[in-house]
């Protein structure tokens, strides 16, 4: 459900990114094919945002100059925690590149393990490399292709993804074709047994009960971690049997990710499986998907 405290808590989040974006400096900006796109400069923090009709102002990525391995967004230090589902994976699948944050510490953190970032927007991918020090390498690979294209070719080629990523946003929220039962089902058919799914979501969307039942028709097993500040939630599902099982709390990594900025103890504590959305809605599909209506 969307409830008012979630909703007063995006505004008044907006209005203090307003606020700091209205002081920060531009030191790049460019027209993509989609969008337009700002580099800016502000307090020791660049960011990337997107401009867009209805949105003017909203950052993508975000790299601390004084401390490039430090994740800015708690999101994505949340998103950190699926490593105690799995501190091995083989292959990690990132559907939207932002800045390149993610696959920049997994390179770090797991050297040998191979991460494919999907970015639909060629511009993202070139000013991750020239702004944000995101670098390829053999491990490291980018696909410049819409994210549900690139699921269905792998699917074809039977490839296998031990963890999958979904933060992709064209500006205003998810693509719609990235939020429905048939892609959800697509994505967790690419997982390998055991494979997880971490997905980027919004506590204060006007689409939180249809996307998270639409969540739950694809996924048995659904859990939360809903960042403590900001309004993110991460939604976690698995081709498992018993995802309770399988988050588990290791000093060792924990140590791994403090440099991060990652809190494991804390992350993993504010996992739940609490249900607090209107389970009666309908999911979103390919043919029921008014992302663009109920998201107003």
């Amino acid at each position: 459900m969307f409830d008012s405290l979630s909703q007063k808590l995006t505004i008044v989040l907006f209005a203090m990114l307003v606020a700091s974006s209205a002081s920060a400096k531009t030191i790049h900006k460019e027209r993509s094919i989609y969008r337009n796109v700002v580099i800016t400069e502000n307090n020791n923090e660049r960011c990337m945002r997107f401009e867009t009709r209805r949105r003017a102002i909203s950052n993508q990525a975000c790299i601390d100059l004084t401390n490039k391995q430090r994740l800015v967004f708690e999101y994505t230090q949340s998103i950190m925690a699926g490593l105690a589902f799995n501190q091995a994976p083989k292959r990690i699948l990132i559907i939207g590149l932002g800045g390149g944050s993610l696959p920049k510490a997994f390179a770090e953190i797991l050297p040998d393990t191979e991460v494919v970032s999907v970015e639909i927007d060629p511009a993202v991918a070139k000013l991750a490399k020239s702004y944000f020090d995101y670098q390829e390498s053999d491990k490291i690979q980018t696909k410049i292709v819409d994210g549900r294209v690139f699921v269905k070719r792998a699917l074809k080629n039977n490839q296998k993804f031990d963890w999958i990523i979904l933060d992709a946003f064209n500006g205003d929220y998810i693509p719609e074709h990235l939020l429905t039962v048939e892609f959800l089902n697509e994505t967790k058919n690419l997982l390998s047994q055991g494979g997880l799914l971490s997905a980027n979501t919004f506590n204060g969307s006007k689409l939180y009960d249809y996307e998270s039942v639409t969540y739950q028709r694809v996924f048995d097993q659904v859990r939360i971690l809903k960042s403590p500040s900001k309004g993110n939630r991460i939604i976690f599902g698995c081709n498992c049997s018993a995802i309770d099982q399988q988050f588990k709390m290791d000093e060792a990594l924990a140590k791994k990710l403090a440099p991060y900025g990652v809190n494991l103890y804390k992350a993993l504590s504010r996992i739940n499986a609490k249900v607090d959305w209107d389970e009666t809605v309908e999911p979103l599909t390919d043919q029921f998907s008014p992302a663009n209506l109920l998201n107003q």
